[in-house]
């Protein structure tokens, strides 16, 4: 700022954007959950809408048009006008990897090298050949998805138990006075922060370790996984070659002045202060650092240079990016082979209104939306029940939650339409799998001790958990009237509220597998859904 001036300086105006759009990706963060209604109020799948990498992928793995993802190309056509602003401004990942490096200090940007990034333009091309060729793995290294995977199953659980703990002991064992204070706080941040009910998910540890390691990378060099490895980054930065408006660098003129690209975290300025429009996300800190102010922001002088021109940008060779193409369109056929039959584990239960298991892998973002939002807490991450390109793709595991017989917010929150929006009527007669019960643990079959615990807790109109008396002998050799439970296939859903509830220890007594599931054979969405 030049003296005598009160104006902010143009990257103060650029960390307002990124705290007012990280507050609103927050928000939507916490509206993703029940809050007495089977309505949502809120896009909260807004962010993954407007995920121009996510949308390619799934719409190539899918063929077909995804009108749920078109919202993508509004942040296509902008970049395309403004310039790769959605990474400096808008992206909550890169508002958080630019804040984990002022809590760890700020290490010294370094001139670029050659090729250095290259990595995330191969990946993209990777990527979006294998889910054109039947592999989608878009889910594991888009931003979004690592961050709300990481928030939902890692950090968010973690501080509502931290909250509750606390809050807890101040109730039992705090004066009331203290009470007076800490119980209206806990009232109110249940009622606005905290999620619905306590919950535990699935792959947690390796959900918050991908997000920490996006973030620690930071300290390795700025913005790495930006710079290096993001393939949302990757596409944005293609798109921003040509942009309309772009900043203009200095010139010869600047001499031996390198403040611009010192403090430059993408490394987007060259030797003779050419700035690289695809690697620029508009930071605007060389603006702010620049002695003389030659740096402005304008519209673009001539036309957009060539792959491996002197822009500091992509120089990728013809070689690489055939290889990449290549591995993407041959890893189906190394690494997990596709047939039009879902994989054999009957336990791999999927939630209600999903599509047919190829489709639903193709359409699914990974993202966990539909897992966080779950009343039950029944939704979880798949490791390898699916195959390599089924991780982190919900399942029902009835043990852990189950599937709420009146919800139907999974199909509401899904991005993408992996999951179908489904009436409450139409949802209550979808059948995810069939229970049935393993006599040697049931109590009634297994000891002659009576227990009605999971016909209590069946949902449908019409139990589909029924009794027969019969007479046995008990462990006394007594004969006692007994009532043994047994399924009904025809009236049960496969909710998992049985297994659920079962009271014995470890496993229950009732398990629920996928068998007789109604989306077999199922079709994909029409085109344009």
């Amino acid at each position: 700022m030049r003296r005598g001036r009160l104006r902010p300086a143009p990257s103060s105006w650029r960390a307002l954007g990124q705290t007012l759009f990280l507050l609103f990706f927050l928000t939507l963060l916490v509206k993703t959950d029940y809050a007495g209604s089977d309505e949502l109020n809120w896009a909260v799948n807004l962010l993954f809408r407007i995920d121009p990498f996510l949308a390619a992928a799934a719409m190539l793995a899918a063929k077909t048009v995804i009108a749920l993802m078109l919202p993508a190309l509004v942040t296509l056509g902008l970049t395309l006008l403004f310039g790769r602003f959605f990474c400096g401004w808008v992206c909550p990942m890169g508002s958080l990897i630019d804040a984990s490096r002022r809590l760890v200090g700020r290490p010294v940007a370094s001139p670029p090298r050659p090729g250095r990034r290259q990595l995330k333009y191969l990946l993209l091309f990777f990527l979006l050949t294998a889910a054109c060729f039947g592999l989608p793995l878009a889910g594991y290294l888009d931003p979004f998805s690592i961050l709300v995977r990481g928030l939902t199953f890692s950090l968010q659980p973690g501080l509502d138990h931290a909250a509750t703990t606390l809050f807890t002991w101040t109730y039992q064992q705090a004066p009331s006075w203290v009470n007076a204070i800490t119980e209206p706080i806990y009232s109110l941040l249940r009622q606005s922060v905290l999620p619905f009910s306590a919950k535990v998910y699935g792959l947690s540890l390796a959900s918050l370790f991908l997000l920490l390691a996006v973030l620690g990378l930071s300290r390795v060099e700025p913005r790495f996984f930006c710079r290096k490895v993001c393939p949302l980054g990757a596409l944005l930065a293609l798109t921003a070659r040509f942009s309309l408006l772009r900043l203009r660098g200095g010139s010869a003129k600047c001499g031996k002045c390198t403040r611009c690209r010192m403090v430059c975290p993408m490394a987007a300025i060259g030797d003779s202060r050419e700035i690289a429009a695809g690697e620029c996300t508009l930071c605007l800190d060389c603006v702010s650092h620049c002695p003389r102010s030659r740096i402005g922001y304008g519209l673009r002088r001539q036309a957009a240079p060539a792959p491996g021109g002197n822009d500091q940008g992509a120089n990728l060779s013809r070689r690489a990016v055939l290889t990449a193409l290549a591995a993407g369109a041959l890893a189906p056929l190394a690494l997990a082979p596709r047939t039009q039959v879902r994989h054999n584990d009957p336990l791999l239960i999927r939630p209600p209104g999903a599509l047919a298991e190829p489709d639903f892998l193709d359409y699914c973002l990974r993202c966990g939306e539909c897992m966080k939002i779950c009343i039950g807490n029944g939704l979880h991450a798949t490791w390898l029940e699916a195959g390599l390109e089924g991780i982190f793709t919900p399942r029902l595991i009835g043990r852990l939650g189950y599937c709420e017989y009146n919800c139907t917010l999974c199909g509401q929150v899904c991005p993408s339409g992996a999951i179908r929006k489904l009436t409450k009527s139409e949802k209550q007669t979808v059948v995810i799998g069939r229970a049935y019960f393993d006599k040697n643990r049931c109590l009634p079959y297994a000891s002659a001790t009576p227990c009605i615990v999971c016909e209590e807790h069946c949902p449908t109109p019409d139990k589909a958990i029924k009794f027969k008396e019969v007479v046995i002998d008990n462990h006394q050799g007594e004969q006692v009237t007994i009532r043994q439970p047994y399924v009904v296939e025809t009236l049960c859903i496969g909710c998992g509220i049985c297994e659920h509830k079962c009271p014995l220890a470890g496993d229950a007594a009732i398990r629920v597998t996928s068998a007789g599931e109604s989306r077999l054979g199922q079709p994909a969405l029409p085109e344009g859904y």
